[in-house]
């Protein structure tokens, strides 16, 4: 029986990772950068310019989206240290998606290198 370690790492060998220190330049070529962590990661923080669609959803997310449905859109994803990001990149990979990566390591090596992290600001009442 295979582990979701086995399946993280099985995924890890199909797709094509970005370090960290060419996220920036990743980021600012790709068509869409999503975060597929859970909604209470994203809000805690997240890349600027990220939309959010959790693992869990991310099939029925990008088949609904009319605006997600080209096949050649330049996607990248993250997660919290890139083993989720690895399955989604899979997961649309076997959907026909031709151009999907990941950031190794994800969010947490993201902030650990200093990089920018943008969190939403609670609303003012005054």
């Amino acid at each position: 029986m295979k582990t979701a370690h086995d399946l993280v790492a099985a995924a890890k060998t199909q797709v094509q990772e970005i370090q960290v220190a060419e996220a920036e330049q990743a980021i600012r070529e790709a068509d869409v950068l999503v975060d597929v962590r859970e909604a209470d990661e994203f809000a805690a923080g997240h890349v600027a310019g990220a939309v959010h669609i959790s693992r869990g959803m991310l099939e029925f997310k990008f088949s609904a989206n009319p605006a997600l449905q080209a096949r050649d859109l330049n996607i990248l994803l993250y997660c919290k240290t890139s083993g989720r990001a690895a399955l989604a990149a899979v997961a649309l990979h076997d959907m026909g998606y031709l151009n999907v990566r990941s950031i190794a390591g994800g969010f947490d090596a993201w902030a650990a290198a200093g990089k920018p992290v943008a969190k939403p600001e609670a609303p003012s009442f005054e």
